[in-house]
Parts: C-alpha cells; structure tokens; sequence
C-alpha cells in the first residue's frame, strides 16, 4: 500500500497517524505541511480537502481521507491495535471520541496558545485550564487501575490519546502531578516508540 500522509510536525493530530503507520510497518510519504504558514489552505490543498486541514492522507488508490482518528481506524484495521472484542472496541472508541472532544480542544489549545502563539499560561481562558486538567485527571483516574487505556494492550485509544497528553507541560499542566498517566506516557513511547522532539 503506498500511503502519503500530509502533516504538520508540530501536530499531535499528524504524528498519531504518522506513529500508527510506523507501528504497522506501513510505508509513507510524509509531506510537511506548514499550518503556521498558512499551506494547508492553499487552493491545491484545498481541492484535495475542502476542510483545509492536516492531517490528510492519499490512499495507494488515490482516495483522500482526513481527521486524524479516522485515519488511524482506517490504517489499523485488522490489525492488534484495533480490540476483536466488540465491546472493548467500543471502549477504545469511546476514548477516541473523548478525545476530540474533551481532551485535545484543551490540553492542545493550551499548548498551541503558549508554545507557539506566544501567550503567557496565567493569560489561558481560565475554562481551558480548568478543562485540561480536568482531562488529566480523568486519564489519571483511568490508568491507575490498568497499564493502557483498554486493558493491557496498547491500542489506537493509547496513541491518539498519548500525542497531546505527553506534551501537556508546554500548556502550563505539570504531568508530575499524574504519576500513573506519566508511567503511561513513557510506556506507550517504548511501545512505539516516538522519536519525535514534537
């Protein structure tokens, strides 16, 4: 299967694709895509994803696919990363969609907003805060009753989840202060393992 996969490499969204691939042993293109520069938004970019968003991939059939949680199911697919249980499959979902939803538009916008937009962590929408951690504690709470987020192997939930929490201290989040969700953390890059700087 060829795959190229367009991203950003400052995007916990690009890099769990990227990690998935790696981990399947899929190979790809990467095409560094500058967000910060605006190329995601380019008239050809956009052609190929009217939603001018990374991460994107083209299929080895030429079809396009985006959101980054699609993608990795996608790429995953019948694969050990992927539960065969159906009701841990629903859980590992259940941690994907939780992901875009509770985690990722906290901790990841308060790391964008201070690594890269400049702003002073005392300065962050006091909602952002209080809800990031809030997601923290809720993976702390989760992983200190199991070693990965469904069970005792690692699965999608743990990557998707993985990119942005092991980065939360450029947010202002002190991830000390979530022993079990940084056990986790350095587990689940051995298991991939991740040599991004990010």
């Amino acid at each position: 299967m060829s795959l190229t996969i367009f991203g950003d490499s400052i995007s916990g969204n690009c890099l769990k694709v990227k990690w998935t691939a790696e981990r399947l042993n899929l190979p790809f293109t990467w095409v560094e895509v500058d967000i910060l520069k605006g190329e995601s938004r380019t008239p050809e970019f956009l052609a190929r994803n009217p939603a001018g968003q990374v991460p994107m991939v083209i299929l080895g059939d030429g079809r396009a696919l985006a959101q980054s949680n699609a993608i990795i199911v996608h790429l995953a697919e019948g694969s050990a990363l992927i539960p065969a249980d159906p009701y841990d499959r629903a859980r590992m979902f259940e941690w994907l969609f939780w992901e875009q939803y509770s985690h990722e538009p906290y901790v990841a916008v308060a790391r964008f907003q201070v690594k890269y937009l400049g702003r002073p962590v005392s300065e962050l929408e006091p909602r952002i805060v209080e809800r990031g951690a809030a997601a923290l504690a809720r993976l702390e709470a989760a992983l200190a009753v199991s070693p990965f987020l469904v069970g005792n192997a690692l699965t999608l939930a743990d990557i998707a989840l993985v990119a942005y929490t092991r980065m939360a201290h450029d947010g202002g989040f002190n991830l000390a202060d979530y022993p079990a969700t940084q056990a986790w953390v350095a587990r689940v890059e051995a298991a991939l393992p991740i040599k991004d700087p990010a």
